[in-house]
């Protein structure tokens, strides 16, 4: 998984590496306050060399400015990246579900898919981000403390380090915890998003039928999942960042009561003990800044794998020697055809059609019985258990799938409508045509002299660009056929 996650860097190698340079200075620059105040403490206030102590105060301060410019560049230039790596993820996966098969789509809810698409790539994004960086501040700024404190007293240092095998412990048992409490959080999430958009969808049909209760209690189900895992997740959280806390603070006392037996021994002045105190938090920062990195990690890990559990579903294939259909006349042949959905029963079993081109073709029959599976087979929509389909003598698992799409015209059950201009969802069937073959389309669908009225008393962005000639001419047909009840129908 971790190959996978790196892949995305490859394109903003440069930016990654300026980014990692950046917060290298700034963990190197954060060391610059403990060091001048040990040298103030033991020399230059002493000694009272107020020339020298200005220029190392000046100092300091020129190094906080280029501080101050490095973090600019880590926040701004670190969170662009992360956005580009999010919005490449993104493409990818909406490129992949639109490869995707209607299985697919039959097994997933349009809130839950919508859910990875956004909050779980979002974490992802933060992760990119923050994760490397926070990993390079953390690990040179400790290794840095080390070599400073040690420098000051080698055996004090020794004890204070030995508390970190008891974080590593706490981070280690509770890690797992989270984790799994993290994902939990994650599919109610999605849970919501799928009852909501399922809700808002139907919302004609509960109001026609008052069932606004029902509804309600359909979507407690999901609410209460997400306040019971949420809860776990922040149970699992608290236990960890509680008890790393302790850790932290166990540091301060062990400093507290060590050093000043040290000083009593004569084993460090009161300069080094000053600054060691003071420099004790220089260790800790980074320690409590990759215990809120082990949260964050949490958050991104899922994230991810979540999105790589859509990009790792199988798309659409044509077969390997599948050629294209240029042009079909419609003589359609079914034979022997036989289709269930899944391991379930068969909805079409040993089904023979003989329909010649120009012939008019009718199936009737109860709800269930298999009329828009037949429809559904056709376009390979779904592919067939056994059994043969043949398009004007191809057998259409030979053609490309967007070949034979595009010589098949469809009338859906449900009618979608998207939300955009009447031309742009007519011409939804056939990108490349003219804009006098749009009109002469909505005239056989017998919509023209509907969507005119409503140029002529609807919205007044449609009266000033008629009929969406312009591409700019947003008549929105989604509002407009929702305020003439036209959907209703």
């Amino acid at each position: 998984m971790l190959k996978r996650f790196f892949a995305y860097y490859k394109p903003h190698r440069l930016i990654f590496v300026l980014d990692m340079l950046a917060a290298l200075f700034v963990s190197i620059i954060g060391v610059g306050y403990p060091i001048i105040t040990r040298v103030m403490l033991n020399d230059l206030i002493p000694n009272k060399k107020y020339e020298q102590i200005i220029i190392f105060g000046v100092s300091l301060l020129v190094l906080y400015v280029i501080r101050m410019l490095l973090n600019y560049f880590i926040q701004y230039y670190g969170h662009v990246m992360g956005v580009k790596m999010q919005a490449q993820m993104r493409r990818d996966m909406f490129t992949h579900l639109e490869k995707l098969p209607y299985s697919f789509f039959d097994n997933n809810e349009t809130g839950k898919i919508m859910s990875r698409m956004t909050t779980d790539l979002m974490d992802v994004s933060e992760l990119a981000h923050h994760g490397p960086e926070n990993l390079i501040i953390s690990s040179i700024t400790i290794i840095i403390s080390f070599i400073y404190l040690a420098n000051i007293n080698m055996i004090l240092t020794l004890i204070i380090f030995a508390c970190v095998p008891f974080l590593l412990v706490i981070m280690f048992f509770v890690r797992k915890k989270m984790r799994n409490a993290f994902l939990k959080s994650r599919k109610s999430v999605a849970q919501i998003n799928a009852s909501l958009e399922n809700s808002i969808s139907g919302i004609r049909v509960t109001k026609a039928y008052a069932n606004a209760d029902k509804e309600l209690e359909k979507f407690e189900v999901g609410n209460g999942e997400f306040v019971a895992a949420r809860s776990e997740a922040y149970d699992a959280m608290g236990k960890f960042q509680a008890g790393t806390k302790f850790v932290t603070d166990i540091f301060n006392v062990i400093v507290l009561i060590a050093g000043g037996l040290f000083l009593y021994a004569g084993e460090i002045n009161f300069g080094d003990y000053s600054a060691f105190i003071l420099s004790v938090n220089l260790f800790i920062s980074p320690i409590m800044t990759l215990i809120s990195f082990m949260e964050q990690f949490q958050d991104g890990a899922t994230g991810f794998e979540r999105f790589l559990e859509i990009i790792d579903e199988e798309p659409e294939k044509d077969s390997p020697d599948a050629v294209e259909l240029e042009h079909a006349d419609g003589y359609l042949e079914f034979k022997n055809v036989t289709y269930a959905y899944g391991d379930g029963q068969d909805v079409l079993h040993d089904v023979s059609l003989d329909i010649k081109t120009g012939q008019k073709f009718a199936l009737v029959g109860p709800s269930g019985g298999g009329k828009t599976t037949i429809c559904h087979l056709i376009p390979r929509f779904y592919d067939i258990t056994s059994g043969e389909i043949y398009v004007d003598g191809h057998e259409i698992r030979s053609l490309t799938m967007a070949s034979l799409r595009r010589n098949i015209g469809i009338v859906q059950q449900d009618v979608y409508l998207f939300n955009a201009s009447f031309k742009e969802n007519i011409l939804y069937g056939r990108l490349d045509a003219t804009f006098d073959e749009v009109v002469a389309a909505a005239k056989h669908a017998n919509i023209h002299d509907y969507i005119a009225s409503r140029i002529r008393h609807g919205d007044r962005r449609a009266r000033r660009a008629p009929f969406g000639r312009t591409e700019t001419a947003a008549v929105d047909s989604s509002r407009v056929l929702e305020r003439s009840g036209y959907t209703d129908t």
